[in-house]
């Protein structure tokens, strides 16, 4: 049962039985009873012929459907074959093309580093910005090896165990061995100099510090005496104030000394927040002694008044105060100055944004200070004239209330710093900009740059790279002759596998080092940057 239709020069087959696959062409050509091929435009007279020759018992459309079905099966079906690369199963942990470093190969499977003289050697494009290139090894060579050392996998895991245990006693007498390396270092000298601790002291924001320790210290003293003379509330406020400046700036100096240690596994990033860490401590610090102290002798003051001595020596004493917490101040400003100015900022953007936070807590402490003598001198001065002794007990609220303000501000900035807050966004605009104008690069997203602390910047973004333009960098870098040569030899599946491999790696490679390039352009524009983290979208 073969159906014709002729509909508009097109011809449509109907099978009863389970439909085959047809491929349609864009010229269908109908076969007669005779034996020609007549093009679809002569229709009529294929169809007048057909039926002058039809044979007995026949009608005209079952001799067409035969001629046509005849035709059918003596065209050849031609049936495409895809071909296709087998998938490769590699299970749920696969390492056998893992690389790792001469480092990891001796503590984590407990080898030699003659052992790893025996192993193949691999050149790789290195992480680090002062080397090129550096040495790995096929995890599986050194698995291999291991276990051609230690002779079992149980071995191997004896010998982990039994080192990670002397790790562990290492790590409990840390302050043994530490003074056992000194003394080791005293004996034999040291390989190379190590900058003094002191030396952080003598210039920027340390000598700030020490200047204001030892100012605020004999302030203190003397402050003190004054208040054992004259029993006043208000010098007993400002006594407690140069207490409290002196140990958040004994606090202060800790965290510097502290902030310059070097990186270690624990704190890859640094210590540099322990300026941070201090300074908000400090701010806790002014709260309760300086506040607190101050706001509880005015109260006690105003609930049971008592006669004040002879206020002259309070007088002396605090116009002493006054100079030396001015010329304090003063170093501050400058240190402040000369560091906006190497920043481009202004004066008031360099304290907001906490670019140094040790300066600015010997800022707003000298500044309470200043003002903080200013008012005990005029309230003792209202108590000397009237006589009456509740002035100088408002002096001790006002000092209090002073103190509690500076030490809001300075435990506001310091979270804020502690919590990493965002770079300026007129400052991450120019980082994004210089991203997008490099040509290797379609688009960036999720772009976070987060303050560090002591003007320290961590970029991350995820870019968009144009593979075509990495592809083309990787090419101008080849024989393009002898590239063109390795495809024409490509004849079987297994060739071409290798020759994807092959560049593709490469590629890959290519693709690295252009990140490679934009991370120390990125650090080299803008100092500021010291980490950059760009992830492949």
């Amino acid at each position: 049962g073969w159906q014709t239709s002729m509909k508009s020069g097109s011809l449509c087959y109907v099978l009863p039985c389970n439909p085959l696959p047809v491929q349609l062409m864009s010229q269908v050509r109908v076969y007669t009873s005779n034996g020609p091929k007549k093009d679809p435009g002569s229709e009529d007279t294929n169809v007048s012929s057909a039926e002058g020759t039809v044979p007995k018992g026949a009608t005209g459309q079952d001799a067409n459907s035969a001629g046509q079905k005849q035709s059918f099966l003596k065209e050849p079906i031609q049936v495409k074959v895809k071909a296709v690369l087998k998938k490769r199963e590699y299970g749920p942990k696969y390492t056998q093309n893992n690389f790792i470093t001469g480092v990891r190969a001796i503590n984590e499977f407990c080898l030699k580093s003659s052992d790893l003289d025996q192993l193949r050697k691999i050149k790789r494009r290195s992480p680090h910005d002062d080397t090129e290139t550096f040495t790995v090894y096929l995890r599986s060579d050194v698995e291999a090896k291991s276990l051609e050392v230690w002779g079992s996998p149980e071995a191997l895991a004896r010998e982990r165990k039994r080192r990670k245990e002397a790790e562990i006693e290492y790590r409990e007498n840390l302050f043994r061995n530490q003074r056992l390396l000194k003394e080791y270092k005293e004996f034999f000298g040291n390989t190379k100099p190590r900058s003094s601790t002191a030396a952080m002291f003598l210039k920027g924001p340390g000598k700030v510090v020490m200047v204001a320790i030892c100012i605020n210290g004999l302030n203190f003293f003397f402050k003190l005496l004054a208040w054992v003379y004259t029993g006043s509330a208000s010098m007993f406020s400002e006594a407690i104030h140069s207490l409290a400046d002196t140990c958040n700036q004994a606090l202060l100096a800790l965290g510097i000394s502290q902030s310059a240690r070097t990186p270690d596994p624990s704190h890859p990033y640094g210590f540099t927040n322990m300026r941070y860490i201090a300074s908000l401590i400090s701010g806790v610090g002014i709260f309760m002694m300086g506040a607190g102290l101050s706001w509880y002798h005015g109260i006690m003051g105003l609930l049971h008044p008592h006669p004040i001595e002879s206020l002259l020596w309070a007088y002396c004493i605090l116009a002493g105060s006054l100079v030396s917490e001015g010329a304090t101040l003063l170093v501050a400003i400058n240190e402040i100055r000369r560091s906006a100015r190497a920043k481009g900022l202004s004066f008031y953007q360099y304290v907001v944004q906490s670019r140094d936070p040790s300066t600015n807590v010997v800022l707003l402490e000298d500044a309470a200070a200043v003002l903080s003598v200013a008012v005990a001198a005029t309230c003792m001065g209202l108590t000397s004239l009237t006589g009456n002794t509740y002035y100088d007990s408002l002096g001790s609220l006002g000092v209090g209330t002073l103190l509690g303000t500076v030490s809001a501000f300075l435990i506001y900035t310091n979270t804020e710093a502690l919590l990493g807050k965002s770079i300026q966004p007129e400052q991450l605009q120019r980082l994004t900009e210089l991203l997008e104008s490099d040509p290797v690069v379609r688009a960036i997203h999720d772009v976070k740059a987060t303050d560090m602390g002591m003007s320290k910047v961590r970029f991350k973004a995820e870019v968009d790279f144009d593979g075509r333009v990495v592809t083309r960098s990787y090419l101008e870098k080849q024989d393009i002759e002898q590239l063109l040569q390795e495809i024409q030899q490509v004849k079987t599946l297994e060739e071409l596998e290798a020759f994807m491999l092959k560049h593709g790696e490469n590629i890959i490679d290519t693709l690295g080092a252009e990140v490679d390039r934009l991370e120390k352009d990125l650090k080299q524009r803008n100092p500021d940057v010291r980490h950059v983290d760009l992830e492949i979208l």
